[in-house]
C-alpha cells in the first residue's frame, strides 16, 4: 500500500483533535487498521489527529512525512512566542518544556493552554544537543538539555579550581633540617606551633626569616598553558601596621629528560597581608606562576617560602596552610 497523504488508522483510546500520536503495536497486531495512541512526553509519534475520535473508531491521521504546516494542541510553561521550539507533551501536546527530541517550531504565538496553532513538524531526528532534552532520573542536574550538561560536565572537567594541597608535614627548612618546635626570640629559623586550635610554622619578628622547602608532584591533568596559583593562608600575632607580610616564593621545575638543576627561579613576591588586622586573624595571600613557566607532567616543582625579607618588624606571622590552584585538562588516555 502507498499513500500520500493522510490515512486512516483506528483510535486505541478516545483521542482528541490536533494531536500527535503513535502505533500501539501490541493493538495492531491483530487489527484491520493501524491502532493509534497519543505520543506522550519525549516519544516520537507518527501523525496528528485530523478529528476526534472514540476508542474503536476509525480517525484520519495526517502523516509526519507530509510536507506542510500542521496545526497541534498546545500545554505551555509561559506564553510561546513565534519561532519557540517545541517538545512532545503529554496527550499528544506539544510544549516549551523540553522533553526529548525537538520536534517542531511554532509558526504563531499562543498564549493559553489548548491552544491550536500552525507548527512545522520535523520529520527527522535532532542533530543539534542543544535541542535534545535529558531525563536526569538521578537528579544530578538543573539543565534540562543535553548541550548544557555536557557544558556543565567539561566545565567541572576543566574547572581553574582544581587544587593540590601542600600538607604543612612536608616542609623542612631550607636545607633539609627537620624543623623544630618554634622557639619565641631573635632567630630567623622557623618552627612548629601548636595549640591555640591552630597548627602550623612560626616564624620570629626577624628582619631576614629562613625559608622552608617542599616538593609537589604535578598531576596528570594539570594544564601547563594556564596560569597556577599560589595560596598562603596565614595569621600575624600582633596588629602592627607596617608589618605588612609578603610571602618571597621561590618555584622550580625538576622536568623528565631535564637537568634538575636546569631550570630557573619562577616564583615572586606574594600579595600582602593587612598589618593592623585584628591579632591571629587568618588571612589568604597568592602568587601567580605564570603559565609560560608551568611544566606539565611528568615534573615535581619545588617551592621555598619565607616571609619577606623586612617585613617582620614587630609581629610574629604564622602559615597554617599551602595549596597550588591550577586548571584541569581533559585526560585522552
Amino acid at each position: 500500500m502507498e499513500t500520500i497523504g493522510p490515512f486512516t488508522a483506528q483510535a486505541g483510546e478516545a483521542l482528541e483533535a490536533k494531536r500527535r500520536v503513535k502505533i500501539d503495536t501490541s493493538a495492531s497486531a491483530t487489527a484491520a487498521y493501524p491502532v493509534v495512541v497519543y505520543a506522550d512526553a519525549g516519544e516520537d509519534y507518527i501523525g496528528i489527529t485530523e478529528f476526534s475520535a472514540a476508542s474503536g473508531d476509525k480517525l484520519t491521521i495526517v502523516p509526519l512525512s507530509q510536507p506542510g504546516l500542521r496545526e497541534v494542541e498546545v500545554d505551555i510553561n509561559s506564553a510561546i512566542a513565534i519561532g519557540t521550539v517545541l517538545y512532545g507533551a503529554a496527550d499528544g501536546k506539544l510544549s516549551d518544556a523540553s522533553s526529548g527530541t525537538a520536534q517542531g517550531i511554532a509558526m504563531k504565538a499562543a498564549a493559553a493552554d489548548n491552544e491550536h496553532i500552525p507548527v512545522m513538524c520535523w520529520s527527522v531526528k535532532s542533530t543539534t544537543a542543544a535541542t535534545v532534552s535529558i531525563a536526569d532520573a538521578g537528579g544530578f542536574t538543573a539543565t534540562t538539555t543535553v548541550e548544557a550538561a555536557l557544558a556543565e560536565i567539561y566545565q567541572h572537567i576543566l574547572s581553574a579550581q582544581a587544587h593540590i594541597q601542600i600538607p604543612m608535614g612536608a616542609w623542612t627548612e631550607q636545607d633539609g633540617t627537620a624543623l623544630a618546635d618554634f622557639a619565641d626570640g631573635a632567630s630567623a629559623t622557623p618552627g612548629w606551633h601548636a595549640g591555640d586550635e591552630g597548627f602550623g610554622i612560626r616564624w620570629n619578628n626577624h628582619a631576614n626569616p629562613d625559608p622552608i622547602a617542599t616538593s609537589v608532584v604535578i598531576p596528570n591533568d594539570l594544564d601547563a598553558t594556564a596560569d597556577v596559583v599560589v595560596h598562603v593562608l596565614a595569621a600575624k600575632v600582633g596588629a602592627t601596621v607596617g608589618d605588612a607580610v609578603t610571602w618571597t616564593i621561590e618555584a622550580f621545575n625538576n622536568s623528565d629528560g631535564a637537568l634538575y638543576d636546569a631550570d630557573t627561579d619562577f616564583g615572586g613576591t606574594s600579595s600582602a597581608m593587612t598589618g593592623n588586622a585584628t591579632s591571629k586573624t587568618c588571612q589568604e595571600e597568592t602568587l601567580t606562576l605564570a603559565a609560560a613557566n608551568v611544566a606539565a607532567a611528568p615534573c615535581v616543582l619545588n617551592l621555598t617560602l619565607q616571609p619577606t625579607d623586612g617585613t617582620l618588624g614587630t609581629d610574629d606571622v604564622i602559615v597554617f596552610g599551602v595549596w597550588l590552584e591550577y586548571t584541569r585538562k581533559a585526560l585522552t588516555a
